[in-house]
């Protein structure tokens, strides 16, 4: 997640419950995040000598946006991570929605990112080498063009068929946070659960190809907890139309059998890519 200089790094916590650190614990806001489209603080949460560092973004400081009129941002970022969490993968932080000093608002435990970890690159050539996949091309300056690719990661697979079910319109690069422990983390799900299909996104590059038995495994778990306690959890979170969208986009997923491919009808990744 990027922030000012001014925001120091915080570890991950290793509270056995974030979760309920997240929700009950005393926010306390240390920083703005001032690339952030959105109101975005950079807080330390504590309860009973626990501490952790967290991001809040509260629905007084959203924008709205024309093509998302119902609810707020910020459930669909917890709504985001119930879905992950459901999947059993763990790809989103723990996130919460909860009332802090400026109102309710989405709360999130704060990531460090690995410095050393590359998932995307812009690289000459016509096709990716061994172990990266194909985005597209784009320009880098003065007439010149590159390839855009991104790892063949499985971990990034898995984000893709978490993004493809919760139709994220903005999987950016800098939503990407892998950890010195080897996990990978994705944020800022904003823009998600539009009964459109908006699917924007870097990931690409498994399009069109046959989904792997173990997402298959996990799309057919998903469709029945979204028949019962993640659905429950879903409707006070995004609408019932978004939460029937969210079922039918499983079932297409499953009766495809294949990663979905850009529609053609509107830009497929979104800008900046970063």
């Amino acid at each position: 997640m990027s922030a000012t200089e001014r925001i120091p790094p915080r570890s991950v916590t290793a509270d056995p419950d974030p979760a309920e650190l997240l929700a009950r614990g005393e926010l306390t806001v240390r920083g703005r995040i001032r690339d952030a489209s959105n109101a975005a603080l950079f807080c330390t949460v504590a309860l009973d000598g626990r501490e952790a560092s967290c991001v809040y973004k509260p629905v007084a400081g959203e924008r709205p946006l024309w093509d998302f009129p119902d609810g707020h941002l910020a459930g669909r970022e917890v709504a985001a991570y119930e879905v992950s969490e459901a999947t059993g993968w763990g790809l989103v932080p723990p996130t919460v929605l909860r009332d802090g000093p400026y109102g309710e608002g989405m709360c999130q435990l704060w990531i460090d990112v690995s410095p050393e970890a590359e998932l995307l690159a812009l690289v000459d050539g016509e096709e990716p080498e061994p172990g990266w996949k194909a985005i597209g091309f784009a320009e880098v300056g003065e007439g010149r063009t590159a390839l855009l690719v991104h790892a063949d990661d499985e971990r990034l697979r898995r984000l893709a068929v978490l993004d493809a079910v919760i139709n994220n319109a903005d999987r950016k690069g800098g939503h990407l946070l892998p950890t010195a422990d080897g996990r990978l983390y994705g944020i800022d799900h904003g823009v998600t659960f539009n009964v459109e299909n908006k699917l924007r996104t870097l990931l690409w590059g498994w399009a069109g190809e046959p989904l792997t038995a173990e997402a298959v495994g996990v799309l057919k778990g998903l469709r029945d907890a979204l028949d019962g306690p993640l659905g429950e959890r879903l409707s006070g979170l995004v609408t019932q139309a978004e939460t029937d969208a969210t079922r039918a986009r499983v079932d297409a997923l499953l009766a495809s059998g294949l990663h979905p491919e850009p529609s053609g009808e509107w830009p497929a990744i979104p800008w900046p890519p970063v």
